[in-house]
């Protein structure tokens, strides 16, 4: 007889029940929602910004299915996406700048199912829709950028250390010094040495008898900063996507100097594109007022180490190239309006090290115009270049100069987000409709279903009951892939949807291994239920070797691999293991419950079973 352990059962049973609880909620739709949330640090997020909300859209006569406050904002679902247009509208004419009014998209899975942490897959932009940007970032400008900081580190080592020199400038990515007398070359040279461990500093002999020192970046150094480079934009890039309000996004590394941003689900994509497209840097600069260096460089011969910029009205002005200060310095960035003629401004709050650079700069040029400039995609442009009439402490700056409140709240929110330590272009850009989405979703899903349907049906015909077994087993095998893909919250993508085809035909593949092997037993001559036992413990080796050779792949596309190879890498390899807990033991379990409980078994439902011939009888001597 084959009979089961009583705590097999209750395994397989556990096991189907939290599959069939966690795979329910990818069968609820998801609702058009908007996601209202704050620009602006200290703003709070309140029952009375519900009220608020929910007031608005009453008085507007918008219809909504219900509003809920959470830790990120605000959501309101509506019954369809022309509602949801006109709620966001309305919002953001009531609400103002102070806070963000995305679109969203909510999981319509009840209340229940949540608190128990039953949530649905998140689904991958080829699936749901949003924004697929790839970035190129600047590797020469993030170089270029260390070098302007470290010539200002060497210059207040200079400063530091008593050390007299006629100059200093930037060449490449290194920084030259000047010098009149040999002995204070020597020293600077042991002074860079001592406090620079980065920089390579060695004396040259220029035309003329000047004496000069180049520190230049060790190689190993530039690797690094080049790295910690694209390490912080991706950061930055994260946190400029918390501002827009977006859930799950992916925004990973491509090769050494890209970075891929996916926004599944975003509809308001001018939006994103505006925010995150807007690759922004900030930079403090002196303007240079030499004599006659204005009208010299308007004509066209811009004067050496310097810019030629325009303001936001179309003045040029003459910048010098070296920077006093840059976004990094920046702990918050609040849009408001500037007290003496209420018009839009930024309020900038520098941490320690920025507050008291700009507290010596400010000092020192007292009476002298202070340019703040913005480095947006290759275009540079000069904010505002106010007077400095006294010494500014305490870390606190105003920007302001013919903004509108949406610009001064945009560029409140680069800063805040953080400066790009090198600035990146955009090299590819893709957007992916809901509808293309929903058209893939359904084809991905007809795919899996057909694929399932005619497995069955072949199944069913050739192995009969023990074919229907095997695709009950099939059946929970797919309910466990999608429970544990739901728990683990991972993205479903096109390839993901493919790898769940494929472990369908793999899972299949061991039950024919298992039936034949049962077939295979009984055309010997053993008995069902010894055929049975033998053919489930026979096959098992075969089923675990091909299993684990197939793992292994699966573990190297996911080591290798990189975006839609890892998905369907992950899918892969989970869909193995849940097929050889279904296909063995699962098929096992039900067909113990069918057969284990007769005492005599004369046969068993598995087709037609070809016996082989009886040899032919040989012909004695004599």
């Amino acid at each position: 007889m084959n009979r089961y352990p009583f705590w097999k059962y209750a395994l397989i049973a556990v096991a189907v029940a939290i599959g069939f609880l966690y795979t329910l909620p990818n069968f609820f739709p998801e609702d058009p929602a908007v996601q209202v949330s704050s620009s602006k640090a200290g703003v709070k997020l309140d029952a009375a910004l519900l009220q608020n909300v929910e007031d608005t859209l009453k008085g507007a006569g918008i219809p909504f299915r219900g509003a809920v406050l959470d830790a990120t904002g605000v959501k309101v679902r509506f019954d369809d996406p022309d509602t949801q247009l006109k709620a966001k509208d309305a919002l953001v004419a009531k609400l103002g700048s102070t806070y963000i009014v995305a679109l969203n998209l909510l999981s319509s899975s009840p209340g229940w199912l949540t608190s128990i942490g039953a949530l649905p897959m998140y689904l991958g932009l080829d699936l749901r829709g949003g924004v697929h940007f790839l970035l190129q970032v600047d590797m020469k400008a993030a170089l270029e950028k260390a070098g302007d900081r470290y010539m200002a580190d060497l210059r207040s080592l200079m400063r530091n250390e008593k050390i007299q020199y006629a100059g200093i400038s930037r060449e490449g990515v290194g920084v030259a010094l000047r010098f009149r007398d040999e002995s204070e070359r020597n020293k600077a040279l042991v002074a860079i040495d001592r406090n620079f461990p980065d920089l390579v500093a060695r004396g040259q002999d220029a035309p003329g008898g000047e004496l000069r020192v180049l520190a230049q970046l060790k190689p190993e150094a530039q690797k690094r900063i080049q790295d910690g480079a694209v390490q912080q934009n991706i950061q930055i890039l994260r946190n400029r996507v918390n501002e827009l309000g977006v859930a799950e996004p992916i925004i990973q590394r491509q090769g050494a100097e890209r970075v891929v941003v996916q926004l599944p689900g975003v509809q308001d994509t001018a939006r994103a594109k505006d925010i995150l497209g807007r690759t922004a840097t900030l930079e403090i600069r002196m303007v240079n007022e030499d004599p006659g260096a204005h009208e010299q460089a308007v004509a066209g011969q811009v004067p050496f180490g310097s810019d030629l910029y325009t303001d936001r009205s179309g003045v040029p002005v003459l910048v010098r190239r070296q920077v006093v200060l840059t976004g990094d310095r920046i702990n918050d960035a609040q849009s408001g309006f500037d007290q003496r003629n209420n018009e839009p401004a930024v309020h900038v709050s520098l941490d320690g090290a920025g507050a008291r650079i700009f507290k010596e700069v400010t000092r020192e040029n007292v009476g002298k115009r202070m340019a703040i400039v913005l480095v947006e995609r290759g275009r540079t442009e000069v904010i505002t270049a106010p007077v400095i009439r006294e010494e500014i402490g305490g870390g606190r700056v105003q920007i302001s100069g013919r903004m509108s409140t949406r610009e001064a709240n945009d560029i409140a929110l680069l800063m805040r987000a953080g400066a790009l330590a090198a600035p990146m272009e955009i090299v590819e850009e893709r957007t992916v409709g809901p509808s293309l989405g929903k058209e893939n979703i359904e084809k991905g899903f007809h795919s899996v279903m057909w694929g399932f349907v005619v497995l069955a049906a072949f199944i069913c015909a050739y192995y009969m009951l023990m074919g229907v077994i095997s695709t009950i087993a099939l059946s929970i095998n797919l309910l466990l892939l999608v429970a544990i893909l739901s728990m683990l919250q991972a993205t479903l993508t096109l390839p993901g949807i493919a790898a769940i085809a494929l472990t369908l035909g793999m899972a299949i593949d061991a039950n024919v291994l298992i039936n034949e092997r049962i077939r295979e037993e009984i055309r010997w001559g053993a008995t069902p239920h010894a055929a049975i036992q033998a053919g489930y413990e026979r096959a098992w080796g075969t089923i675990l070797d091909s299993n684990i050779t197939t793992l292994i792949a699966g573990i190297a596309l996911f080591l290798f691999g990189s975006g839609p190879v890892r998905g369907f890498a992950v899918v892969h390899c989970i869909g193995i293991m849940t097929s050889m807990f279904s296909a063995v033991f699962v098929s096992r379990g039900i067909v113990a419950v069918v057969y284990g409980g007769r005492k005599k078994l004369d046969r068993i439902s598995i087709g037609q079973i070809w016996r082989p011939a009886a040899a032919p009888a040989v012909p004695s001597k004599g």
